[in-house]
């Protein structure tokens, strides 16, 4: 038999044993209980975000693997700014400002999912979402920042950063 992969949204360290999740595995044979334990530890640090879940089951070994996804880049931001939606007017309505090593944290978080080679062009990805969702960053709108990153203001933070952001996981 196969593998079965079973998928699941879930608040950042909220899972519960009861729908989706634990009518979904019990007819699997595994302890609802470990898993969704295992789920609230691997995402407890996505608090207060919607995160997608992988539970990949062996129904023969009774065994399973959990897979967790990373949240939307613009819901990394809002919620770095403490904002429960972007602005519908980025230009001219700011939702929040962040200090730049937010920007690299958030970079760093996203890597998986980023195509960017390297730290600074990853940076430069997130302040673009940060810019058309109205988040400022030092005080700055995020196209100022972007063109000092690529001008090289940034490059001493960034190196401090680049070895983590190239290191395979």
């Amino acid at each position: 038999m196969p593998k079965k992969t079973l998928s699941f949204l879930v608040e950042g360290g909220k899972a519960t044993p009861g729908p989706p999740i634990g009518p979904s595995l019990a007819p699997l044979g595994l302890n609802v209980v470990e898993v969704v334990n295992k789920i609230n530890e691997a995402t407890k640090k996505f608090e207060g975000l919607t995160v997608p879940v992988k539970v990949i089951v062996d129904a023969e070994k009774k065994s399973y693997e959990i897979e967790i996804g990373i949240p939307t880049t613009t819901a990394l931001l809002l919620k770095a700014v403490g904002a429960s939606e972007p602005s519908s007017r980025p230009s001219t309505e700011k939702i929040g400002d962040l200090p730049f090593e937010k920007i690299i944290e958030i970079a760093l978080v996203k890597k998986k999912q980023l195509l960017a080679k390297d730290l600074k062009k990853a940076v430069k990805t997130i302040l673009g979402t940060a810019r058309a969702i109205g988040v400022t960053v030092d005080g700055k709108d995020a196209k100022t920042v972007t063109k000092e990153v690529e001008e090289g203001l940034y490059d001493a933070i960034l190196s401090k950063y680049e070895e983590e952001y190239l290191r395979e996981e």
